[in-house]
């Protein structure tokens, strides 16, 4: 049951990035580019919901659809291991012009030469997985 929930959560979040225009090259092009306000707009409002929410679930103590309670750690602070890995991300995001979520969005809208993207994507966290005991955390 929970993998048909997922499911459709998935789908309908497909369907809101791409009617948005979320996962459109020429949005993202345009907002590296510092032309179009239209992606900040969808980042910040995704920003402040998720900090709303977070709050919202850490202080009343919120629990899943399915009763469990919500664990959210806390993470350590760094400046350089967030600051790099915004830049690698950042940089594999302009060079292909989706992060994860539009990757999905744009092969389910039938845009197939975003496989190509999404098999580098699986090869660079498969590549993390492997020299992550090596990284400063």
């Amino acid at each position: 049951m929970r993998q048909v929930i997922f499911l459709f959560i998935g789908i309908l979040f497909g369907i809101v990035m791409f009617k948005s225009e979320a996962a459109s090259w020429f949005r993202i092009y345009e907002m590296f580019q510092f032309k179009s306000f239209h992606m900040y707009g969808i980042i910040g409002s995704a920003l402040a919901l998720g900090v709303v929410m977070i709050q919202l679930i850490k202080r009343y103590q919120l629990k899943s659809a399915f009763g469990e309670p919500i664990v959210i750690p806390d993470k350590t602070k760094s400046f350089y291991r967030y600051s790099l890995g915004g830049i690698i991300f950042g940089l594999g995001w302009g060079l292909s012009g989706a992060c994860p979520g539009p990757i999905f969005t744009l092969l389910g809208a039938g845009f197939l030469p975003i496989a190509v993207v999404l098999v580098f994507a699986v090869v660079g966290t498969w590549i993390y997985g492997l020299l992550m005991d090596k990284l400063p955390h």
